[in-house]
């Protein structure tokens, strides 16, 4: 049986052929040349087949936050965001890309709040029967689904009604009375929204059973409650 095996032909064509071939060398265990970019760069496998970087580089990770100013070109005063503000507008941009709307409306900043979900408005919406999940399945019935080949920008830029209902809660006129502190909260958002009769947010808050007796309990909140959360700013300043 032995006999019948098949071996390779070795003929003076194929002997040349075959000395002319560069031998392969061992991988010397000593090489770092060996970098990520698709390929294997300057560097053969080692014998064992386990490639081993030696050096590793440092990440660096940088977090960008916009958020809206207002109009530039006129002096208006100062505003302090909230710490969990500036989260819940994060993830009401985060929640827009994510439904593949070209714009961050009303609904959006309230799916924002409710994602964030450790401020008082986000726990009495809660409380009150409004979740995450469900405001998101009214939305979706609202105002439709967007195209699933359609990309959302980086930051989406906000619809005129989230920029009325922002600027609705950042006006000191419509602070509740006896309400502590003067950064802009998250409370003061969903009161903003509340305030755009017809606006997208406002239509999902009253279809999950808000009403203006609710929304005035949310107002009477910060007035029960005294402001120890800090503001951005002052989390950025220590």
């Amino acid at each position: 049986m032995a006999s019948t095996m098949l071996r390779p032909c070795c003929t003076p064509t194929t002997a040349a052929s075959a000395q002319s071939l560069p031998h392969p060398t061992r991988a010397s265990s000593s090489s770092k040349s060996i970098c990520w970019s698709g390929r294997v760069a300057a560097a053969p496998l080692l014998a064992n087949s386990v490639v081993r970087v030696s050096h590793r580089q440092a990440r660096l990770s940088t977090v960008c936050m916009v958020l809206p100013a207002g109009d530039t070109t006129v002096e208006t005063p100062k505003v302090n965001w909230e710490a969990r503000a500036v989260k819940s507008f994060s993830m009401a941009e985060l929640e827009a890309r994510k439904l593949k709307y070209p714009n961050t409306g009303t609904e959006s900043l309230l799916l924002g709040i409710l994602t964030e979900g450790t401020s008082e408005a986000a726990r009495f919406l809660r409380r009150n029967g409004v979740t995450l999940f469900g405001a998101k399945e009214e939305i979706i019935k609202l105002l439709g689904k967007a195209d699933m080949y359609y990309f959302s920008a980086e930051h989406p830029a906000l619809t005129s009604s989230a920029q009325k209902a922002l600027a609705w809660a950042v006006d000191p006129k419509n602070k509740p009375e006896g309400a502590h502190g003067d950064e802009l909260s998250t409370t003061m958002l969903v009161l903003g929204i509340w305030a755009q009769k017809g606006c997208a947010g406002q239509k999902v808050l009253e279809t999950l059973g808000i009403n203006d007796d609710k929304i005035a309990e949310l107002a009477a909140t910060m007035k029960n409650s005294p402001s120890k959360r800090g503001s951005y700013q002052q989390l950025v300043e220590q």
